[in-house]
């Protein structure tokens, strides 16, 4: 019996060709991040009362982020919150005079990604935090997914709070 490969190489290369259709989300770290640390700022709202600044913390993010995708991301913030936004650490928060040691807190939120886990092309996990004080902060996680040509918030839950 003579089996003919043609056919059967034919649908393996159809079917592989297939799982990597998709968008590359390293290509879109900016809209990435941007949508991560927007569904965190609508976590615990009132930790975002009278808040002066925010602070994100780019410190950790991908190193494939550009210069430009982070003016983007402080833009995108100063546009939605009306508020200074500045890409610094917490320790450079408290050098800067932003942290109150007696009250133990922040005149604004300081915003971090912890990590990111890009799980398939359209779908990206992400934990992070939002910080206000040491007894006004919390973790979030969620999904940022790619759909109709942008990425969006899939899903994010509070995982702590302080």
């Amino acid at each position: 019996m003579k089996i003919k490969f043609g056919p059967i190489l034919l649908l393996l290369s159809l079917v592989l060709t297939a799982c990597n259709i998709g968008v590359d989300p390293k290509a879109h770290l900016g809209e990435i991040y941007s949508a991560a640390l927007d569904s965190i700022m609508g976590k615990d709202e009132a930790l975002n009362s009278d808040m002066k600044f925010i602070a994100i913390d780019m410190s950790n993010f991908d190193a494939g982020l550009s210069e430009k995708d982070k003016k983007d991301i402080i833009t995108f913030f100063k546009d939605k919150y009306k508020v200074d936004v500045m890409d610094v650490t917490f320790e450079e928060l408290k050098a800067k005079g932003f942290y109150d040691p007696d009250k133990m807190s922040l005149t604004g939120v300081l915003l971090r990604i912890e990590k990111v886990d890009f799980k398939w092309n359209n779908d990206v996990f992400f934990e992070g935090s939002k910080y206000r004080s040491g007894l006004g902060a919390i973790g979030v996680e969620g999904n940022v997914h790619y759909k109709d040509g942008t990425w969006q918030v899939k899903e994010s839950k509070e995982t702590w709070i302080s």
